[in-house]
């Protein structure tokens, strides 16, 4: 499949992007390249090969999820600035 110049330049007007003639030239046939290479691999009988969504196997690592105590209160708001009844006192906003 080939990519003509105008439509080059209607992608580059839509992106708005500002493209010389030899850069409008070089996309046409970088872009052409590209949707051939697509056309190959719409040629190629992909029945027995396994949908996946990443080539290689890969495992996430991770600690299990488990509760544990939390903070004393009291050396949480140790460090607070103006605590007030048990909790953070947030100055009202203007």
């Amino acid at each position: 499949m080939s990519i003509s110049a105008d439509d080059v330049l209607h992608v580059a007007r839509l992106a708005r992007l500002e493209l010389t003639d030899a850069e409008v030239q070089r996309m046409s046939e970088q872009l052409s390249s590209i949707l051939g290479n697509v056309e190959a691999l719409q040629g190629l009988d992909l029945t027995d090969v396994p949908v996946t969504a990443h080539a290689l196997a890969i495992e996430n690592v991770t600690r299990p999820d488990t509760s544990r105590p939390s903070w004393p209160r009291d050396e949480v708001l140790s460090n607070a600035p103006a605590p007030q009844d048990g909790a953070f006192r947030v100055p009202p906003t203007s």
